[in-house]
């Protein structure tokens, strides 16, 4: 299984992404022990260094745990959150891809596309088509939070700022996808993107039909800088959303396939009653 020598990635993410796919496959199942640190760096051809850091990168996405004195396991569903990214990344492997979002600013989502999108651009993934619909709070109307964090009052210079973020993570992933139709290396490319009332206070995605993520966002007040000056508010702790993953893996009458189902259904609801294009 030696690593491929025209990935320009570094050896650690390319021993990374091949345990990933391990454990995401069920090669490796909930609860499973990896192969231990030496046995890692012989079936890769890399250092025990390299092994070591791409354990790291899994740890941080919350696919595997180490326990002392035991080695390191893929971690059981029920302990822990998933990951988003791998996820992402996975479904840009297949022929259609579409990805519909439901949240505040994007910015997660932005992050996770960049790699799948990079990987089309150097002809090494081939969708025939990407579909991505972004669901975010209008910007044009009051809102409860993020808000002022003495008066607890929607404030025109906080949704200013917010918009700002929104607008920036929302059309970078519009222009990314956008060029890649552009330059045909996608035949079907398109993002729209629409608003509605208010801030929502979870995100959900929504991942080729099949899969979804949910979270809370926690609510936190903390100082921001507008205008040049320091303000309090009370936000929207985007980075800090804990997001959990279901799947329709387990049959259609699973509670897994069900939530997927009901989600797909909440999102298409709101997409074609209160949600409306940008420049409606």
């Amino acid at each position: 299984m030696a690593l491929d020598p025209d990935d320009p990635r570094p050896p650690f993410q390319q021993v990374a992404t091949a345990l990933r796919a391990a454990i995401l496959t069920r090669k490796f199942s909930p609860g499973d022990q990896l192969p231990s640190g030496n046995d890692l760096a012989r079936t890769y051809g890399v250092s025990r260094g390299t092994v070591q850091d791409a354990l790291r990168v899994l740890r941080s996405e919350g696919l595997i745990v180490s326990r002392q004195g035991s080695g390191v396991y893929v971690r059981e569903r029920t302990e822990r959150p998933v990951a988003l990214r791998p996820h992402i990344e996975r479904a840009f492997e297949q022929g259609k891809v579409t990805i519909d979002f439901a949240g505040f600013s994007g910015e997660t989502l932005h992050g996770a596309i960049q790699e799948p999108l990079d990987k089309i651009r150097a002809g090494r993934l081939t969708p025939e088509s990407i579909r991505i619909r972004l669901l975010v709070p209008d910007p044009d109307v009051p809102w409860s939070i993020p808000c002022d964090a003495e008066t607890l009052a929607d404030d025109v210079s906080v949704r200013q700022r917010m918009q700002g973020i929104m607008e920036r993570h929302t059309q970078a992933i519009a222009d990314s996808v956008a060029e890649l139709g552009e330059l045909g290396l996608v035949r079907d490319a398109l993002t729209e993107i629409r608003v509605h009332g208010s801030p929502l206070l979870f995100k959900a995605y929504i991942i080729n039909g099949d899969e979804v993520f949910f979270g809370f966002y926690p609510v936190a007040k903390h100082s921001v800088r507008i205008k040049g000056q320091s303000k309090e508010i009370v936000d929207l702790a985007g980075k800090d959303a804990i997001l959990f993953h279901h799947a329709i893996d387990g049959g259609p009458d699973s509670t897994d396939a069900q939530y997927v189902e009901q989600t797909q259904r909440w999102f298409d609801s709101m997409w074609e009653t209160v949600a409306h294009g940008i420049e409606d």
